[in-house]
């Protein structure tokens, strides 16, 4: 573990031994997001903070890990195999200019990747996004996320159907 900060070691040892996402289950819904995919590795939620139009975090959902290094090859293959099923949704919906993949795990020690679409008019074009430990107070409005849920739910169920492969 680093330290990122006075009692910042001790803060992320406890956590690893209590997991927010893994205490969570595998939710629908949280007050996060709306899952649009429930895969053997992964869950992914469309987020509810107005950040960026897309985005998405996906979940590992096997035993608490905090690094994909920490994954046997099989589950990583997973892993990133399902994380990439979503991008491409992602893609398909809302046309980005660019995707950013995002593995972090600072401030929330568990595997999880933030996709996050770039588009023309998003805040720091050509350079990262500029994300925040603190989610914004402004929400994607609810009928717009669940249209948009929907999308991504058909497109994401179609490419697991047998016609879909």
């Amino acid at each position: 573990m680093v330290v990122t900060g006075r009692g910042q070691l001790i803060e992320l040892a406890k956590r690893t031994t209590c997991c927010e996402m893994c205490e969570a289950g595998r939710p629908d819904t949280s007050c996060y997001g709306i899952r649009v995919h429930a895969g053997r590795y992964t869950d992914a939620y469309l987020q509810r903070a107005d950040v960026q139009r897309g985005y998405t975090v996906i979940i590992w959902r096997g035993r608490h890990v905090n690094e994909p290094t920490e994954l046997d090859d099989a589950e990583a293959s997973g892993y990133w195999a399902e994380v990439l099923t979503v991008a491409r949704a992602l893609i398909d919906v809302y046309k980005p200019l660019k995707m950013n993949y995002e593995t972090l795990g600072n401030s929330l020690p568990h595997l999880h990747t933030h996709l996050i679409p770039r588009f023309t008019d998003d805040p720091r074009p050509g350079q990262p996004f500029p994300l925040s430990a603190q989610q914004p107070d402004a929400k994607v409005p609810e009928t717009q996320l669940s249209a948009d849920a929907r999308a991504l739910r058909e497109l994401l169920d179609h490419a697991r159907s047998p016609s879909g492969l």
